[in-house]
């Protein structure tokens, strides 16, 4: 397959974008033996992977058309280890894949969740999206990949650095076992490899030809600066160069700050980006580096992987990076599709053997140098002056401003506003200190002293004297520096200093350099020789026969204790106590009689005899019990014959009989006795009468049955009522007055019909029935 059998739209959209000829890797791709089959793809960072395996996936989303239909699921899934990384990735797929309408979705980190899930939900071609994130939409259910038809797999090994490993395995669980998958990296460790088994069906491995050489259009340079030259030289750096953009890698979040407030003090268009930035954040810096609005990013590691920038010129390693891979992907930030940059790594002397590993295990060649000086910084802004296309074009309209600047102020006061205009906001190079290039720090090695003078100080280890404790006495008292004073030996009591003859006349033949601390001239050198020690005298041997051995061939006797020998004569311990002489063992009475246990409160225990334990019995196993002959028998318990339970009755002339069922079990109706003081009530025929009030009460009688009820009066005295007058409302509308409701009806309704004659009458009181008179 040639380069002109890419899909149509995807070809016009290279050709648009000024892409004359594919790279190494997009060919690789594009092979006959590539088709269909699974990808293991290494190259080198700027070598246009994205492009590659946008194109590699084009022939399972197309499928020969030139134009996407509409898609419910993703059709392609693209992985990436960062945010930035895969929001780049999109950037590119959109314009690679705008002619066809592919609609692409992305889901990082760091964004709104909501918004990602409509834009999943509307349709998408194509997802982008970082491990976390994708998995988090697999679980909410809002991402499906059932119809997936290529997965790409972008800077795999920084992923498994990062501990992706479990989510990836996830996410591809999620996917057909058809899909096609495509991994892409930097370079594949053995890691990558047995990833690719996992994830992968016989894939092919890929290497491109620019692998074996890295990053050939990158100059790598070694800085070798003093430690605190370190800052310096990178501000140093960025002005001898003058690059479009720069970034500086740092390794810590505090350095990346630290650094950020240095800079900008000093006047550079300088952004951070690092991990503890919100997204957002992040995007506003690369987004002000594109725009031209900052020339210099400071960023610790979370952008060497994918971030592509304009013009990126110029690459600092501020910190050493921890491995040889980091490094080139650091380095990759510049020198990208066939552009030159330079990659330049401040090392102090104490890092200057990590350095080396570090370009050893990367297999690049860097030259060791010093770092631009001050002059060299002048001379390069004078050469950028003199060539500076304002000086080169012609004056057009400006010419009458020009003569007029010339006649008012004269040609060298124009040419030097012109120069302090130029480097006006520029930063002013720094003076550093001379380093060796290339070589790594010897140790100083102290030359001969010369002629000098030895002194006496009335000071040694018994009073605390240390060198560098006396050292600045003695130059402030003799006024003169560190290089003028030699050796200082502190010994036992006193301590010798070795001063240059030159300066000796300052101290005479002697002075005070502190209150009690006296500084005297010797004559000629001290003797620092420790004595030697005699020899010690041998020690002689210690006279010890040797014991003898025991014969083989002679039996040799089994052990007994002493006590069970024959002729063993009693232990003596002490010659004031008698020996040791077994007691005999205590007899035991008759078992019936019972035994005393000894206790130390009883007070007839012996007091000088200690507690022992009885002997144990031959016949140690327990006997049962067995009772005494002398007890009485007794009866064993047996049970009545007439045990069965009867009711209790309580009968002063005998024993209650046992309770028997009458053979007429029926129960008989009660009937009340006849001669019983309490007849049963029976309701009388005639009805009661109606309630009358006695004479002597002014109450009104109550109204008969069926009758209407007087109006009611409401009960307090303002409202009238009594004596004979009408009551009055009491502005309630239960209260009712000759048949009528006072008040107008609630909500404009009509007055309620009567209720008919045969209703029951529910304004009655509740009268209890009477009781029949005895």
């Amino acid at each position: 397959m040639t380069d002109m059998d890419i899909a149509a739209p995807l070809a016009a959209a290279l050709a648009a974008k000024g892409y004359e000829s594919l790279t190494p890797v997009q060919s690789a791709v594009l092979a006959p033996e590539t088709q269909g089959r699974d990808l293991l793809v290494s190259a080198q960072t700027g070598s246009g992977k994205t492009v590659a395996f946008g194109i590699a996936m084009a022939q399972e989303l197309l499928e020969g058309a030139d134009r996407l239909l509409f898609a419910d699921v993703p059709m392609a899934l693209i992985i990436a280890p960062t945010r930035e990384l895969a929001l780049q990735v999109a950037r590119e797929l959109d314009w690679l894949y705008a002619e066809t309408g592919a609609i692409i979705a992305t889901c990082v980190g760091g964004m709104d969740y909501r918004t990602e899930k409509r834009s999943l939900d509307r349709g998408a071609h194509i997802v982008v999206g970082t491990p976390g994130r994708l998995r988090d939409h697999i679980e909410r259910k809002s991402l499906d990949l059932s119809g997936l038809r290529v997965a790409v797999l972008d800077e795999a090994d920084e992923m498994l650095d990062l501990g992706f490993r479990e989510d990836l395995e996830f996410i591809l669980q999620a996917a057909p076992d058809t899909r096609r998958t495509l991994m892409f990296s930097a370079t594949v460790p053995k890691a990558i490899a047995e990833l690719a088994k996992d994830f992968q069906n016989d894939a092919l491995r890929l290497q491109t030809a620019g692998e074996a050489k890295q990053h050939v259009d990158i100059e790598y340079r070694a800085l070798n600066v003093s430690a605190r030259d370190r800052e310096h030289a990178i501000f140093n750096l960025l002005r001898f160069y003058e690059a479009r953009t720069a970034i500086v890698f740092c390794k810590t979040r505090v350095n990346v700050n630290h650094l950020l407030a240095r800079m900008g003090n000093r006047g550079f268009q300088v952004v951070a980006l690092s991990g503890e930035l919100s997204q957002q954040e992040r995007t506003h810096a690369l987004q002000s580096l594109r725009d031209g609005r900052a020339k210099v990013c400071i960023a610790t590691d979370v952008a060497a992987r994918g971030i592509d920038l304009p013009g990126l010129d110029l690459v600092i390693h501020a910190d050493l990076p921890s491995n040889s891979e980091t490094l080139l992907h650091r380095s990759g930030r510049t020198g990208r599709a066939g552009s030159k940059g330079v990659s330049a790594l401040i090392v102090p002397p104490a890092e200057f053997r990590k350095a080396q590993r570090l370009l050893q295990g990367a297999k690049v060649v860097a030259e060791w140098a010093k770092a631009p000086s001050a002059d060299e910084v002048r001379a390069k802004d004078d050469m950028r002056i003199l060539e500076h296309p304002a000086l080169l074009a012609p004056a057009g309209d400006d010419a009458a401003m020009a003569q007029t600047l010339l006649d008012n102020f004269g040609p060298e006061q124009a040419a030097a506003a012109f120069i302090r205009l130029w480097r006006e906001g520029r930063s002013a190079p720094e003076e550093l200190h001379d380093a060796v290039a290339g070589a790594a720090p010897a140790p100083r090695e102290r030359a001969e002293f010369g002629e000098s003078v030895w002194y006496t100080l009335s000071v040694g280890r018994s009073g605390r004297a240390e060198a560098r404790w006396l050292l600045p006495k003695i130059c402030d008292a003799g006024g003169i520096t560190k290089n003028e004073i030699g050796a200082i030996r502190v010994q036992e009591d006193v301590t010798y200093v070795q001063i240059g003859k030159s300066v000796a006349g300052k101290f005479g033949g002697g002075m005070d350099i502190e209150s009690g601390v006296t500084m005297l001239r010797m004559e000629g050198e001290p003797s620092l020789d420790r004595p030697e020690r005699s020899p010690a005298a041998p020690r002689a041997p210690r006279a010890a026969a040797p014991r003898p051995l025991r014969d083989d061939d002679a039996p040799r006797k089994e052990y007994a204790p002493r006590s069970a020998r024959e002729d063993a004569a009693p232990c003596p311990v002490r010659a004031d106590k008698p020996a040791y002489v077994p007691k005999a063992p205590r007899v035991v009475e008759d078992d019936a009689a019972p035994r005393k246990v000894w206790t130390p409160d009883d007070a007839t225990a012996p007091a000088e005899a200690p507690h022992r334990p009885a002997p144990r019995r031959e016949d140690a196993a327990p006997r049962p019990y067995a009772k005494r002959e002398d007890a009485a028998p007794r009866k064993p318990y047996a049970k009545r014959e007439d045990s069965a339970a009867r009711p209790y009755v309580k009968r002063e002339d005998g024993p209650a009989k046992p309770y028997a069922k009458r053979a007429d079990a029926g129960a008989k109706p009660y009937a009340p006795r006849e001669d019983g003081a309490k007849k049963p009530y029976v309701k009388r025929d005639d009805a009661a009468k109606p309630y009358a009030p006695r004479e002597d009460a002014d109450r009104k009688p109550r109204a008969k049955q069926g009758e209407k009820p007087a109006p009611k009066s409401a009960g307090f005295k303002s409202h009238g009522g009594g004596e004979g007058k009408p009551g009055k409302a009491a502005g309630f509308k239960s209260h009712a007055s000759e048949g009528k409701t006072f008040g107008k009806p609630a909500f404009g309704k009509a007055k309620p019909a009567a209720a008919p004659k045969d209703a029951k009458d529910t304004s009655k009181r509740f009268v209890p029935p009477r009781k029949p008179k005895a």
